[in-house]
Parts: C-alpha cells; structure tokens; sequence
C-alpha cells in the first residue's frame, strides 16, 4: 500500500469513527463528495489544500516526514 492509499484509509477510519457520512465531512471541508471519496480511494490528484481541510475537520494533523 502506498503513501497516499494510507493516507486515504486512515481519514476514511477518521471519518467513520467520527460517525460522518462522505457527503457530511464534505459539506465540512468544503469540497465536493466526488473530491473526498477520490482522497480515501488514494485515487486521483487532490490539492493539498482538499487533503488538509479534511483532516482539519477531522482534528488530525497531517505530518510530512521522510
């Protein structure tokens, strides 16, 4: 699995502990429910400002590291 399928999973494990449907955190963030489900499938190409504002709405913080 890599980097980004992680990523996805774990916001995706967030949400539902959270008790959110996709279109709820969506609303949230401010994106589209198209957008989110793209984040927690690890698919496309979403704009880190996207990724940041869902785990913003998540209270998790996203941590860049090599």
């Amino acid at each position: 699995m890599n980097s980004v399928s992680k990523l996805g999973a774990e916001l995706q494990r967030a949400r539902k502990q959270n008790g959110l449907t996709q279109e709820q955190l969506a609303d949230l963030a401010g994106i589209s429910e198209r957008t989110l489900r793209s984040i927690e499938r690890g698919a496309g190409n979403p704009s880190i400002d996207a990724v940041l504002s869902v785990a913003d709405v998540l209270g998790l913080r996203i941590v860049v590291a090599k």
